[in-house]
This record gives structure tokens, C-alpha cells and sequence, in this order.
């Protein structure tokens, strides 16, 4: 791969990923990440109240929560075994997942259920949905599926590759923290600023491979490879996110479709640069195929990871 790593075998990186494409993140099952936030709302309170300068109690936050999370992922994987290991590779991707929740939403405009999908999709971003129609539902649904193929796929794959389990649970943490605290807002404009900036860091590099491995997808019958890799040069960079437009424009250009635009937040417009051009028009029968660039995008990632040549 891109990096080869000595902390998993290849025999427990592809156990991992099947699992998660099996089952994905049923409801009944414990998951750290839950845990990771409760103790992260724990230790906000905790920081609040010292009354040290927003953030500067910030950093801390980031360091004692961050640090707490991959102790406890490294320590187990250390001493845990494979099937620890292959628990948390598991456990820490959420491609199945991702995919259910979007199918969610596609199926309910299958049915001409425009509430249903609206609240589906509630779930999912964080614009406002109430008022939204078809196509705008369909392209928040594209955007959110190409933001986190890069956030919950290919990035925690890549720190997998780097770190190995500690490595990945590290990345989640910092991402985690990002979607709680690293708001623009009187409450978080300070606190969450780290969280903010940090993910901001760690996300530079799996973005851009994302887009990168979403290139080689596309040269499957049925996608375009070139207008792909022209869209993601020309419009990755127009963004609010250093990182978020790079997969996004990739996954445009791989379609045909146009992203971007205005969205609305509690009510107040934010206004995005638009990423690719409208060949074909957003609606509910593309999803299909960006399935189809979920799966192979990850695909691709783990056969090159697999066929490191340090790989056990």
C-alpha cells in the first residue's frame, strides 16, 4: 500500500472490513464511538469547569480525550489478539453503514415519500431537511456519502495503515470530537476550535487519496475517469473545508451530477461553490451507482493495504 504497516495482518484487515460489511452498526450492539462521546460530553463538563481560557481548555480537552480513547484501543489490540484487533477494525468503519443510512432515505423517495425521506435524511446531515425536494434531498445524500467515504472509510484505513488499531482509534477520536464540538457558534467558536483545526490536519491526506482512489473507480463502464479527475483539480479546492470538497467533486465528475450550493442551518443560508457540471440530473436512480463507487472506492483501498509487501 501507500504505507505497509507491521500491527495487523492482512488476514485480520480483510475479517475486519467483512464484518463491517455484513453487519454494519446494528442498534443492539454496544459501540465505542457511543461510549467515546458519552466521555467526551464527561470530560467537556469537566474542562468547562476549571475556567481556564476557552481555548486553551480546548487543547486540553482534545489531548486528554483523544489520548484516553487510543490508550484504551492500543492497549487491547497489544495485548488482545487477533480477534480484538479485528473487533476494532470492525468497529471503526462504518461503509456499511453509511449505505444503510442512505438506502434509507432513496427508498422512502422510491415510495413518493418526501417527509419520510426528509426526516431519513435528518438523521444524517446537518442542514435543514423540512423543506427540501427531490433533487435537493438526492444531492445532500450524494455530498454526505462522498464526505464520509473520506471520513468513515478510507481516513480510518489509512491511520490503520499508519498506527495500526491505535492509529485508527486515534483518528476517530479527533473526527468524533470534530462532529460534537468544532461548531462556529458562541459556544464552540473557541472551545471546539482544535477539534476543528486538528481533524482539519488529518483529513488532508485521506481526502485527496479518497479522491484519488475514486479516480481508479470510475474507470469502471458506466462512470467517467477523466471528467473525474477534471472536476476534482478543478473544483476540490473551492470549498469552505480545506478537505470535504476533494472526494465530493470526484464523486460529481464520476457521475456527471452537480453538488453544491446553498444549504440552510437552523434557518440562516450557507452558500458552497458548486462542484461539477449537470450532465445528468440529481435524482433518485443515481444512487445505484454511487453505491457502486462506495464499495469499489474501499475495495481498492483494502487490496492495496492486503498486498503491502510487509504484510503479514
Amino acid at each position: 500500500m501507500f504505507i505497509a504497516t507491521r500491527f495487523v495482518t492482512a488476514s485480520e484487515l480483510v475479517a475486519g472490513v467483512a464484518l463491517d460489511l455484513v453487519l454494519g452498526d446494528p442498534r443492539w450492539l454496544p459501540h465505542p464511538i457511543r461510549g467515546l462521546g458519552w466521555l467526551v460530553g464527561r470530560i467537556e463538563a469537566m474542562m468547562r469547569r476549571t475556567n481556564l481560557p476557552l481555548r486553551i481548555a480546548g487543547v486540553v480537552f482534545v489531548v486528554v480525550a483523544v489520548s484516553l480513547f487510543t490508550a484504551f484501543v492500543g492497549v487491547t489490540s497489544a495485548f488482545g489478539g487477533p480477534v480484538v484487533r479485528i473487533y476494532w477494525i470492525y468497529a471503526l468503519l462504518a461503509c456499511r453503514d453509511l449505505d444503510i443510512e442512505a438506502v434509507r432515505v432513496i427508498r422512502a423517495l422510491d415510495c413518493g415519500d418526501i417527509p419520510t425521506a426528509r426526516k431519513n435524511l435528518s438523521w444524517i446531515v446537518g442542514r435543514d431537511t423540512a423543506t427540501l425536494d427531490e433533487p435537493e434531498i438526492v444531492r445532500a445524500t450524494i455530498e454526505t456519502v462522498a464526505e464520509n467515504l473520506s471520513d468513515a472509510v478510507i481516513a480510518p484505513l489509512f491511520f490503520l495503515a499508519v498506527g495500526g488499531p491505535a492509529g485508527m482509534a486515534a483518528y476517530k477520536a479527533v473526527n468524533t470530537l470534530d462532529s460534537m464540538v468544532g461548531y462556529r457558534n458562541d459556544r464552540y467558536r473557541e472551545f471546539g476550535w482544535a477539534s476543528a483545526r486538528l481533524d482539519d490536519i488529518l483529513n488532508l491526506i485521506p481526502a485527496r487519496l479518497t479522491a484519488g482512489l475514486i479516480w481508479c473507480a470510475a474507470l469502471l463502464p458506466g462512470f467517467d475517469a477523466k471528467r473525474a479527475f477534471r472536476v476534482t483539480v478543478r473544483d476540490g479546492g473551492n470549498q469552505p473545508s480545506p478537505n470535504s470538497g476533494y472526494p465530493e467533486a470526484a464523486v460529481a465528475g464520476a457521475l456527471g451530477v452537480q453538488l453544491g450550493g446553498t444549504n440552510f442551518y437552523q434557518g440562516r443560508p450557507s452558500h458552497k461553490n458548486t462542484l461539477g457540471d449537470p450532465v445528468h440530473l440529481l435524482q433518485r436512480t443515481v444512487y445505484p451507482r454511487v453505491r457502486t463507487l462506495l464499495y469499489v472506492t474501499e475495495g481498492l483501498c483494502v487490496a492495496c493495504m492486503a498486498g503491502g509487501s510487509q504484510w503479514r
